[in-house]
């Protein structure tokens, strides 16, 4: 997946035009990984999928604390969302492909609040519709910014 190299390429960076990241800037960048494991990151967002299908399946018309539409559309409550507001953003805003990546990660809470939504509606066929189209696509594109972050990071 080249094509996401220079988003999180520094020596893209360079060629560019723009100042290449110091060595510090290399080590700040490893200490803010370790402070979001982005296996787990992704992990919990594979997970995001499974749980929706199983909310979908064994709905009881109930509104449970887990699955409020108001809740799931914060993007900054998870654990991802956490780190991509706070140590995420100081250390790799400079990258283009990082407010793309919190673009993406945003659209996904939309998208999974939009599932449980239309449930709630009692629009199943919607909800599903959502799960396996606009939701699946943000989920993916999620997973791949954050592999190709970490990938291009080990590169460096």
């Amino acid at each position: 997946m080249k094509i996401f190299s220079r988003f999180f390429d520094a020596n893209a960076t360079a060629r560019e035009g723009q100042s290449a990241p110091s060595a510090q800037t290399d080590v700040d960048a490893l200490l803010a990984l370790a402070e979001m494991d982005i296996a787990t990151a992704i992990a919990a967002h594979e997970e995001w999928k499974q749980r929706l299908l199983d909310y979908l399946e064994n709905m009881d018309g109930k509104l449970h604390e887990d699955y409020r539409p108001d809740v799931i559309c914060r993007d900054d409550c998870c654990d991802l969302g956490k780190w991509l507001y706070g140590p995420g953003q100081k250390r790799f805003s400079r990258y283009p492909a990082f407010s793309i990546l919190v673009a993406r990660h945003k659209y996904f809470h939309v998208q999974a609040a939009i599932v449980v939504a239309q449930a709630l509606g009692g629009n199943q066929e919607e909800a599903r519709r959502v799960l396996n189209g606009s939701y699946r696509l943000a989920s993916n594109q999620v997973i791949l910014m954050l592999r190709e972050l970490k990938r291009n990071l080990r590169a460096g």
